[in-house]
């Protein structure tokens, strides 16, 4: 028989396009829980991608990565309850800080690339790394960032090679573009692209067309312009062209990026660079603030994406300056045919659940839910 877990109904946390979040407390322990409701309709056709999300969740544990934690499902829904980050997003708490300096930047970047580095050496390739997914774990001063949202994630050596264009314009590589088979050296990129933005607000690459922002992004072209770049370190710039090296083969590691001066040495300055920074910032990533706000805090799986590319690239043009100004998209949903292959299971975790449900199905009424668990994945 399926278990009942009982709850109290209060309102919702945050709500995505296809599925709604909700901030519940583990009953035995009084432990605060994010449980994301997914509508099995919006799953159909889409089995695989969830599979591979939570097979991937599954494998890790590391301090900087938000983790699952259970799985249930009841006969419309699927509950994943993830750990509960609250600590709200990378550039929010660039912009509220009064301080800011390139050791901030470092000691970030030194935290994303000791998570990623531990995916790496467990195979696994998060291909959509960037400031959307990077979240505060608490309020504290000194709290430490989490990488979310493995939608696009893979298994290196499960049988298929990765070459499918996959990711979010801006932070993808030039590999991936080129539609050549691609390794783990994807993700090196893209914490590129993100220490770029963390030193100046705007990303390297940008333009309203998405086939000349791929004809930049192909071409590795990019600046350090004056005056944004004239107060950061010539080590910071070197850390950076090293991670955003056109070539993989050549591209560093996380272990090599772990390594240079500006992230194990001190060559990271202790300069203000806050006005600068936020005002970029500001305006450069204000039109996508509106969308991350649906998808805050606990959203923590987002839809899988890919990227369509167009059939010819436009032939090279003339150099012309580029504004700083973006706002990142990801676009077409990714339609893979698969059926969900878990193993039948039971368990027991009850939860006080505080936010409304009103997307979740109609057993959750007068404060109970029956639901089934969900093994896990074979």
């Amino acid at each position: 028989m399926p278990r009942c877990m009982p709850c109290v109904c209060m309102p919702c946390v945050c709500r995505g396009a296809f599925s709604e979040v909700v901030l519940a407390e583990e009953k035995r322990t009084q432990r605060l829980v994010a449980i994301k409701c997914i509508p099995k309709k919006a799953l159909e056709g889409k089995e695989n991608s969830i599979e591979n999300e939570i097979a991937v969740l599954h494998k890790i544990k590391h301090a900087n990565i938000v983790s699952l934690e259970d799985i249930f499902e009841s006969k419309s829904h699927l509950y994943l309850v993830m750990q509960l980050v609250s600590g709200g997003e990378l550039f929010d708490r660039i912009v509220e800080k009064g301080f800011y300096t390139e050791k901030d930047a470092s000691k970030l970047i030194q935290q994303i690339l000791d998570a990623v580095k531990y995916l790496h050496d467990m195979g696994i390739v998060h291909r959509d790394l960037k400031p959307e997914n990077l979240l505060y774990y608490s309020l504290d001063e000194d709290s430490k960032i989490m990488i979310s949202d493995f939608g696009l994630s893979k298994i290196e050596g499960s049988g298929s090679v990765m070459s499918t264009a996959c990711g979010t314009p801006g932070y993808v590589a030039p590999e991936v573009l080129a539609q050549k088979p691609y390794s783990k050296a994807v993700d090196c990129w893209s914490i590129g692209v993100i220490s770029y933005i963390l030193l100046c607000g705007y990303p390297p690459f940008y333009d309203e067309n998405d086939a000349k922002l791929f004809e930049q992004i192909l071409k590795a072209e990019y600046e350090f312009d004056s005056p944004y770049w004239d107060d950061i370190s010539d080590s910071a710039k070197d850390f950076i062209v090293h991670l955003m090296e056109k070539d993989p083969k050549i591209r560093y590691t996380c272990e090599q990026a772990l390594q240079h001066p500006w992230i194990a040495g001190d060559t990271a300055l202790d300069k203000n660079i806050h006005e600068s920074v936020s005002a970029q910032i500001k305006k450069n990533f204000a039109k996508s603030k509106s969308l991350w706000q649906t998808e805050k805090t606990g959203e923590v799986f987002t839809p899988p994406y890919h990227i369509s590319l167009p059939s010819t690239l436009p032939a090279p043009s003339a150099a012309t300056p580029s504004s700083p100004h973006t706002s990142q998209r990801r676009i077409n949903p990714v339609t893979r045919q698969g059926s969900a292959a878990y193993a039948a299971g039971r368990g027991r975790s009850l939860f006080y659940i505080f936010s409304c449900l009103a997307r979740c199905p109609a057993t959750f009424r007068r404060g109970v839910c029956h639901l089934q668990r969900k093994a896990h994945i074979e």
